[in-house]
């Protein structure tokens, strides 16, 4: 049945942290492995691309636009939990295959939105970035000093609406898709409803979200080890809060 308007809740968010929290320390194992994963694909990113900024940048952003898919894992075992089962990592390596066609198309739209944000990246770097396409350390020096910043507005509103896009259309998308076997664009207007319906929550979420990856980024994704289950358990718990059994 889909989701009609009355279901979507408003919600103050204080409690989901902490609720994912105590799924990730029951989870143990099972959750690092999907930490690690992320770790790992963010050191490959960043040794494959170790002297071209523009593509780190927009493939790590884009990584993270697309991350909601990659944590459905982490959804399936504060699900199992919930329901007083032992969370267990190899139910969750196929949950994917549960609503494969929906969770097709959804993938699908957030490449889509990803190729174009690695596109709008490149052409920021072009049109913006002063001496050429920088080195990593090079690049950092001139965030740190503060040089350059009309290239820094302009990457960070860009890349903001792009966040914005995909956050207000996925923030509790895959959860719905996996507990509710809905179609994406139902779930995807569920998501939206929700962001409309919790403004001011749902920006202290994103937020949260932004510091946490913000901090195993800065740990040379070794933080995203921890960061990224405790998030994508949260993120369940929000989903839960938001819209109705």
């Amino acid at each position: 049945m889909p989701i009609g308007e009355s279901e979507v809740h408003r919600v103050d968010h204080v409690g989901q942290v902490r609720a994912g929290f105590e799924d990730f320390r029951n989870a143990g194992l099972a959750s690092l492995f999907y930490g690690a994963c992320f770790a790992a694909m963010g050191g490959l990113f960043l040794l494959a691309f170790n002297h071209a900024v523009q593509l780190v940048t927009a493939v790590t952003t884009g990584f993270m636009l697309v991350g909601p898919f990659f944590a459905i894992g982490l959804y399936e075992l504060s699900r199992q939990r919930e329901r007083g089962e032992t969370p267990r990592l190899l139910p969750t390596l196929l949950i994917w295959r549960r609503n494969l066609s929906c969770m097709s198309v959804y993938s699908l739209i957030l490449i889509v939105v990803y190729l174009v944000w690695a596109r709008a990246s490149l052409v920021v770097f072009a049109v913006f970035y002063q001496g050429g396409m920088p080195s990593i350390e090079s690049f950092i020096e001139q965030i740190t000093k503060f040089d350059n910043i009309e290239f820094m507005i302009a990457y960070l509103v860009i890349g903001g609406l792009f966040a914005t896009l995909v956050f207000a259309f996925s923030v509790v998308s895959i959860p719905t898709m996996l507990d509710r076997d809905q179609d994406s664009i139902t779930a995807m207007i569920a998501s939206f409803l929700a962001l409309v319906r919790n403004i001011p929550a749902m920006a202290v979420w994103a937020a949260l979200i932004v510091l946490l990856t913000a901090i195993g980024v800065a740990t040379a994704f070794v933080g995203l080890v921890v960061t990224v289950p405790l998030v994508g358990h949260a993120t369940w718990h929000a989903y839960r809060a938001v819209i109705k059994p």
